[in-house]
Parts: C-alpha cells; structure tokens; sequence
C-alpha cells in the first residue's frame, strides 16, 4: 500500500506537465494569429506600398485596389508578374488607336494616290511605293466598311464575294463583255473570264496547256503581271500551281483586292524603276494578258526584269497586243504597222535575252528561258549587245533600281547542265534539298538544318491548333501571312490545308532565304516592317510572326509595326507571336489597346523557355453607317 501512495504524486505532476503544455501551446497560437492579424491589416498594406514604390501614389502589386485609398480587405495573387522599367506608361497612355474615319477603309499607306501625285508619272514611277513619312503616318486602326461580312470559304470565294466588303461596281461596268465581273444582289460574282479569255479562264489555261506542260509538276510557281481580278492565278490553284498576282492601285479600281478577297495570292505593284519584290530564278512561269506593259521600250528594261526573276527554262507567256495583230488589228483601234513595230520589238528584246520563242497559237505566244549562259556568252562575243550585269547582287530587290544588263546564270560545265541546280517536280520539291543550300551557296544553311527545321514547324503548327481552334478547323483560314518566314517551314507544315502562306523575308533578315523558300515550291515577299505592306487592308485571315519585335527593336516603333498589322488583319482574324517574354509583355499592352483579345501561352517545350507564345484575336467592328451606306 504505501508503495503506491509513493507513485501518487509522480502521477498527478505528468497530468499538470501536460497542462502547461497545452496552455502554452494555445497561447503561443493566439499570439501567432493576433500578430499575423495585425501584419495584414489595411495600414499595414498601405504602408508598404507607400515605401515599396517611394513615396508615390502607385499602390503595392498585392494591394487589393488600385482605386481605393482605404482597402477593407487583401486578396493573395498568385499569378505571374513581370514588370518592365523601360515600358513608359505615358506611352501606353498615349496609344489610344481610335478607329480611322470611315473613309480610310481602303487606305493602303505606300500606295495612297494623293501622295503618288507628287512623283512623276513617267514610267509610272507615281505608281510604285511612295510611303508616309513620319509626320504623315496614321496611327489608328483602319475600320471595315459598314455591312462587311467575314467572307465566303474557299473555292466558293472564288466564285462570289460579299459586295459589301469591296464595295466597287465599276468593273462590272468597264468590263462587262469580258466576263471579269457581276454584280448580282449583295454579292459580286466572278465567271472567271479575262480581256483575253473571255470563254473563262480554265479554258484558257487548257489553251496554255496543249503548248507547254502544265501537269507533271515541273512548273509550281507563277507571276502573273498586271493580273485584273487574278483569275488566271485563282484557276491555276486546282493544278497544283501558285501563282503570285500584281497589279497597281489605278483606275482599275480594287482589282487586287477583289483578288485578296477571293482567297488569292496578290500584292499590289508595278513594273516602273525599281525591281521586284522577288529573289533572282523564282518563278517557273510569268504571264501577261493584255497587261499594257510596252515590254518592247526602254531599252527592253521590264522584259529584262522578268528574266531576272525566272528560273533557268522558266516560260514567259503574252496574249493580246500584239500578238496575232494581223487578225485582230480591227479591234484593237491600232494601227497594223504600229502592232508590227511592237511585236518586232518584243522579239529583239526576247532574243538579246537569250530566249527561245517556243510557239505562237492564235492569241498565244510562249517564250522560254535558256537553262544556263554557255551559248548566251558565246553569242555576246559575236554581237555585243546586252551585256551582263557585273557588280549588282540578283536576289537584292527591296528598292533596288532596275537595270538593263542581263542578270548572269550560275556557273554550269556542260550546257545540259540547269544553272544553280535542277529542281525537283512538284510536290517532291517541297521535301527535298533546295540547290541554293546543296550548293553551298547559301552560307550558314546546311541540308540538316533544314530538315530539322522543317520537323520542328511541323511540331509548333500543331500545337498552335491545339491552342487555335479557328486555325484547326478545316478551312476557316484560307489567306494566311507569315512575317518573319526564314526556310518557310510553317507554310510547308500547312501544304495540305486549304490555305495558302505569304512568306516575308524581312530586308533587316541576318539571311536572305527568301530564293530557298521559292525552291520548296512556296512564294513570298521582300518587305520591311517599319514600312506599311503593299497591300489592301483586311487580306489576311491569319498573321503568324516568329521573333518580328526582337528583329525591330531600335529600329522603329513596336506600335506602328502592331497598327499595320491590324490594318492588313480581317475582322475575327488570328494572330500568333512567339518571341522573348518580356517582349510578348509589351507587345500585349499595345494589341489590348487596339481591343484585340489576347492570352500569353507557354512554350512547346513547356514554361520554363523563356521564349512565349501570344495568341490574338481581332474584334469584330465596322465602321458606323453613313448616309452614302
């Protein structure tokens, strides 16, 4: 017994140890609560920010208002933050982007015609690209006309055009007998006929295509000059062949917007002073139906730049005047001697080139390109006419003044050798090694560069349409603009889309690829980004920039590179942007302003690449209606 009563107290000191325990654990706890309490109430935030930002009045980043003096409560924010010291908010204060007047609907900035006046009109140098300078630069976003519809899908857009979009009845007048055009309803609809093809162009191409061959893929890639409504190019399509139509901003009114909003290729251009915006040995074919372009004058300059952009046993083909002059004089209001001088002077012009006329049929003829210089050189040395150009670099063509010399070939060892190396026939010449990177002649592109990258685009497109359902979607899309296009490898990636890609190669470019972009059987553009483009606004349903805004950076204006892509964007148009984060940041300031619905994406590598991905989608408006709508 009295052992126990020995244990007793023992016991009854463990009950109490326990006791303090808890008692102090509750208190240590109320004190924790009480000075986390005290920790995040509202002075407390209030004072932080004050000193956090200085002194100023810019409240703290996880204060809940940016408006309320006295904040009742704080709310933890667990999104990502970055914070650039060099984006000025009296600059994102100040682009507002307010929509253009009504009237500007169509205003194509390099091309405007009030400006054009200032320049001389001989050889049609008003009609080139005379763009604003700063001081005439419009910075606001350029406004759809009232009524516009998104447009018809393709190859129904090839046939019919909302009226509303292109609100121009003119051709359908001035053109009435030549099936170009018809305005019936709220639509305009394209028979597909031409001045020289009147019974439609499919007929016309069948014509083309009894003299050379037009369906084993050897001719892929065409330029169609002085183009009307591209129905030449919009036919073309279906036989695996892409042409690329141009035509100048004249009294032709909209021709090649009217071929934009079909869903074809075009730029808006002329033959004048200055080269085209293409690389040397591009096209399989060029084409002129009764374009008015005196191939014959000036020494056989416009002919000369032809040549420079067609590819060794590339074809030229002419219908109209003054071809088969002797049965169509009558109706042509000319002279028979006046269409003689001219034929005669087009074939001197074609022979000092090397040409070989291949066939003249009723109102067709065809010339074709030799497929080196051997015997050209040789026969220099006998007649000495049309001497070859010795310092100018062919692919340079962004302002560069045309020329009379002939652009030398590459070097061959035997005169069945193709200069810069045969290509491969459609479709295997979009998989296969390009002869300018085979050859070596592209420095810094090697054959396994290319493959990689191809491979690479065909990964990013898909993860763009996991993240675009409007680009996913099966011919939603069908005008699509890649600003910065390098090896062309997203175009290749959507080859069996129903879409087609302008590939640019900006001018500032380290490597100009845009001649290996036209060997993978693709087209595209020289173009400089601080400049407007030479095209209408709303041609592209979808705008694709790869690192664009590092490429321009100090070199001009982030928000004026955004407006033009705004102006040249359709309404619910798409665009996607991968570059720097930081970069993605400031670009997302400037398209929330111009009301474009925007998110910034991970990486297809996953978040932790510091290059991002923006997606945005421009709001669908118009302008109001006017008492003219």
């Amino acid at each position: 017994m009295a052992k126990w009563a020995m244990h007793f107290p023992k016991k009854t000191n463990n009950h109490l140890t326990k006791l303090y325990f808890l008692t102090f654990t509750a208190i240590l706890c109320t004190l924790s609560y009480f000075l986390g309490l005290w920790h995040n109430s509202p002075s407390v935030a209030i004072s932080q920010s004050y000193y956090t930002a200085g002194g100023s009045d810019c409240p703290h980043p996880n204060s809940t208002s940016a408006t309320s003096k006295y904040p009742t409560t704080t709310n933890l924010d667990f999104s990502a933050h970055h914070y650039l010291p060099d984006v000025s908010l009296t600059t994102a204060r100040d682009f507002n982007a307010l929509p253009c007047n009504a009237s500007l609907s169509e205003y194509t900035p390099c091309e405007d015609v009030q400006r054009s006046l200032r320049f001389p009109r001989e050889n049609l140098i008003y009609r080139e690209r005379h763009c604003p300078n700063e001081e005439e630069i419009l910075r606001c976003r350029i406004p759809a006309p009232y009524g516009y519809r998104v447009p018809f899908r393709w190859p129904e857009s090839r046939e019919s055009v909302w009226f509303a979009n292109v609100p121009h009845k003119e051709l359908t007048i001035e053109k009435k007998n030549q099936n170009w055009v018809r305005f019936e309803g709220e639509r305009l609809r394209f028979p597909g006929g031409g001045t020289m093809f009147p019974r439609g162009a499919n007929a016309y191409i069948d014509d083309i295509g009894e003299l050379i061959n037009l369906k084993d893929g050897s001719i892929r890639t065409a330029l169609d000059t002085g183009c009307g409504v591209a129905s030449w190019g919009a036919y073309l399509m279906s036989r695996d062949i892409l042409a690329v139509s141009f035509a100048p901003r004249d009294t032709h009114e909209a021709q090649v917007q009217f071929a934009l909003e079909r869903g074809v290729p075009a730029l808006i251009g002329v033959i004048a002073s200055i080269r085209l915006p293409y690389p040397s040995r591009a096209f399989d074919m060029a084409h002129c139906s009764r374009c008015l372009i005196p191939w014959g004058q000036n020494d056989g300059i416009y002919l000369t730049e032809v040549d420079r952009v067609l590819r060794p046993g590339g074809y030229w083909i002419l219908s109209g005047p003054p071809v088969n002059w002797q049965n169509r004089w009558k109706g042509w209001g000319r002279t028979t001697q006046s269409l003689k001088d001219e034929q005669n002077g087009i074939e001197r012009v074609a022979k000092s080139l090397c040409w070989k006329k291949l066939a003249q049929k009723d109102d067709l003829a065809i010339w074709q390109k030799p497929v080196n210089h051997i015997h050209c050189k040789i026969t220099r040395k006998v007649f000495k006419n049309r001497p070859f150009c010795e310092k100018q670099e062919p692919d340079t063509a962004w302002y560069t003044k045309m020329d009379t010399c002939l652009t030398p070939l590459p070097e061959v060892n035997d005169i069945r050798d193709v200069s810069g190396g045969k290509l491969s026939n459609w479709p295997e010449r979009l998989t296969s090694i390009p002869p300018r990177i085979s050859s070596g002649s592209l420095k810094g592109i090697t054959a396994e560069m290319l493959k990689e990258n191809t491979q690479l685009w065909k990964t990013r497109v898909a993860y763009y349409k996991a993240m675009d359902y409007q680009l996913a979607e099966h011919g939603r899309y069908r005008n699509l603009l890649d600003m910065n296009a390098h090896l062309g490898s997203f175009a290749a990636a959507l080859v069996d889309d129903p879409v087609w890609v302008m590939n640019v190669v900006p001018v500032e470019a380290e490597i100009n690829t845009l001649g290996v972009i036209y060997e993978r059987g693709l087209i595209g553009t020289y173009q400089n980004w601080c400049e407007a483009m030479s095209t209408y606004p709303r041609t592209y349903d979808f705008i694709h920039g790869d690192s664009v805004f590092s490429l321009y950076k100090n070199r001009c204006n982030m928000e004026d590179i955004l407006l033009e892509m705004d102006r040249i964007l359709r309404p619910q148009g798409s665009v996607i942007l991968r570059d720097d984060v930081d970069v993605l940041l400031k670009v997302k300031k400037f398209a929330d302003t111009m009301q474009w619905d925007t998110r910034i994406a991970d990486h297809e590598k996953g978040p932790h690449q510091r290059e991002k991905i923006l997606l945005a989608v421009k709001q669908f408006w118009t302008a109001q209606p006017t008492d003219q709508s």
